[in-house]
């Protein structure tokens, strides 16, 4: 690999070796994966950033559709790369990204920040996300680009993995600053080998079709007559076509459930199904890593056997069942984990079928209507992917509305409700107009005795009178209660019995802690109350002394958190029941989307049968041989 270039001057005048050309590739991927980990981060950090900069749903999901906005425009920007070139806009873009992630994302000071931050890093991921396919395509000839693309679609799938990976490792131990620390220094580093390494085809390389390895000689004698600029004249007209446009919307809708996923997953799991935000991102590894086999496998195998469409349609079919399924359990709050992660491994082999196949049948569709403007298209296809990013985010915040108050204030109605159940379990016995009254006046003695009759089970009149005699002979009640049951008995059954007396003197002396003194004028007050109200303390007085315990607890618990919990546990209540009907609602809308992909498939180019793209393999190489013949044989006539 070439690095005697300027880290300005990346343009290779001959079509690279083999062992060069794999080492760019694997560069564009590795810069793949580290933006796609970047952008991603914040997804799995979602529930500790809101939290900590005071976020709430309607705007996490609103820094989402900013993003999508300026990705969008930025990659139509970097459609431009088609005349400035692709290396220089991959080299010194991942160091942007990598300083932006590390130092701004991460601290970000405030909500506007943090929509500032994500809005530039989207903006340069997308000019990156036009560029590096564009490269891809250029270094990877029609037979081979879907192993080729297949590698780069790591980029997004590998930056989800690394991003649930630590997700699941650090998030319990670390702050979610971590996170940004890590993937920011990890694009610095990719940076840095891109701007060492990373080189480009020259225009008149790069503006030709090249269906196999075969082609290059061709390509390279026929260079000299290439003519960059007017194969560009017209591009984003002659790219408006049904085949480019329709593809780029279909693909766009096939993943509005990975869009969900990737902002909300960690959301959708924590609030339907109690996930912690650790094992949500474990959760979501059942769809990555699936996907990574995947889409591996068939990038190899559609250019073993030439041919992409059953590829995508089988990968639509993949994801339309995933994405019903996530419908259809969305409701059902006991779905085992083994149900999700199948659901999430149905989602990944489909896209891992779908998606390289189609990157790679996407470029071959552009470079049918003209090869130079390869860039032109892949900024078309970023554009759509952006604002299906915003659209999704639109969508999902006025359906889904029930999330709101499931991120705002749920977390916080949850830690307190957990922190003060007793306490909560005694206010639910109270009726709230009794609740109100004692907020109104604390001393106001009815409420009291009503708050005590709710509270112990008693009757208003039983616990009236328990309220009565425990304020009347408080301390007499405090002395019969170190009394074992036994010697009160005794006392009622003989109370004149010296043997009984002196038991009762000991008791009370050791539970209250006096002297035998102190104990028998104890025990001489405690004879003076009536029988009957000793009766019947003896009977309710648990009850009561529990209830007041109870009340009491209550009392100390600070009125900002019960006025909290007063204020925002109906809603949160109501959410957390609407919630997975909503969430199913917009399952049924991504459903409907992935299916709205397969009819796009047909309006591409390459073939359904293997056969048919053979024999149109076998005719392109005649066309090669007899152009270069021809050429051959015009340089033996000059000569």
């Amino acid at each position: 690999m070439p690095t005697s270039s300027p880290l300005w001057s990346r343009q290779l005048p001959h079509y690279p070796a083999n062992g060069a050309r794999y080492g760019y590739l694997g560069v564009v991927v590795l810069v793949a994966v580290c933006q796609y980990w970047a952008l991603y981060t914040i997804g799995a950090v979602a529930p500790l950033v809101t939290a900590e900069l005071h976020i709430s749903f309607p705007y996490l999901v609103g820094i989402s559709v900013v993003g999508g906005v300026c990705g969008a425009f930025a990659s139509v920007a970097a459609g431009l790369a088609d005349r400035w070139g692709r290396a220089n806009l991959v080299a010194y873009g991942t160091l942007l990204t990598g300083g932006i992630t590390a130092f701004w994302m991460s601290h970000p000071g405030s909500k506007a920040g943090l929509t500032a931050a994500f809005a530039v890093l989207s903006a340069v991921e997308g000019v990156v996300l036009v560029a590096t396919p564009a490269l891809i395509r250029d270094f990877s000839p029609q037979v081979g680009r879907g192993t080729a693309m297949a590698f780069w679609t790591l980029g997004p799938l590998l930056g989800s993995i690394v991003v649930a990976t630590l997700g699941t490792h650090m998030l319990d131990t670390h702050s979610w600053q971590s996170q940004y620390y890590i993937a920011g220094t990890a694009s610095i580093l990719a940076a840095f080998v891109a701007i060492a390494f990373l080189r480009e085809l020259s225009p008149a390389l790069r503006d030709q079709l090249m269906v196999e390895l075969k082609d290059r000689a061709l390509i390279e004698a026929k260079a000299a007559t290439v003519d960059p600029e007017q194969l560009l004249e017209h591009q984003w007209r002659r790219l408006l076509k049904l085949d480019v446009l329709g593809s780029a919307v279909g693909v766009s809708l096939l993943l509005f459930v990975y869009f969900t996923t990737l902002l909300l997953g960690v959301v959708y799991f924590a609030t339907t199904y109690g996930y912690s935000e650790s094992r949500a991102n474990g959760l979501m590894n059942w769809w990555w890593i699936p996907a990574v086999i995947t889409i591996l496998t068939a990038g190899f195998v559609s250019d073993a056997i030439k041919v992409r469409k059953p590829f995508m349609f089988a990968g639509g079919a993949f994801m339309a069942a995933g994405t019903l399924r996530l419908a259809l359990n969305s409701t059902n709050p006991h779905t085992t984990h083994t149900a999700l992660a199948t659901t999430m491994l149905l989602l990944g082999v489909g896209m891992g079928l779908a998606y390289a196949p189609w990157m790679a049948s996407f470029t071959e569709t552009v470079e049918n209507h003209n090869p130079a403007a390869t860039a032109t298209g892949l900024a078309m296809w970023g554009w759509t992917i952006r604002a299906a990013v915003a659209i999704c985010g639109i969508a999902t915040a006025t359906i889904v509305s029930a999330a709101t108050p499931l991120v705002d204030q749920g977390p916080r109605v949850q830690q307190l409700a957990t922190k003060y159940q007793a306490e909560l379990a005694t206010a639910a016995k109270i009726d709230p107009s009794t609740q109100q009254a004692l907020a109104a006046n604390p001393n106001d003695t009815t409420a009291q005795v009503t708050a005590l009759s709710e509270v112990s089970g008693l009757t208003a009149s039983d616990a009236a009178r328990a309220a009565s005699i425990g304020q009347r002979y408080a301390g007499e009640l405090a002395t019969a209660a170190t009394l074992t049951p036994s010697t009160q008995a005794a006392l009622v059954a003989k109370p004149g019995d010296q043997a009984t007396l002196a038991t009762a003197v000991t008791e009370i002396a050791t539970g209250l802690k006096i002297s035998p003194a102190d104990a028998a004028d104890k025990l001489a007050e405690l004879a003076k109350v009536p029988p009957a109200d000793l009766a019947f303390m003896a009977t309710n007085g648990p009850a009561v002394k529990s209830a007041v315990a109870r009340l009491t607890a209550l009392g100390a618990v600070p009125a900002a958190d019960l006025a909290y919990l007063r204020q925002h546990g109906p809603k949160v209540a109501q959410a957390l029941a609407d919630a997975p009907k909503q969430w199913r609602t917009w399952w049924w809308v991504c459903f409907a989307a992935a299916l709205a992909f397969i009819p796009a498939i047909f309006v591409m180019a390459g073939h359904w049968s293997p056969r048919r793209a053979r024999a149109e393999l076998a005719e392109h190489e005649r066309q090669v041989a007899q152009e270069l013949a021809e050429l051959n044989s015009r340089v033996i006539v000059r000569t």
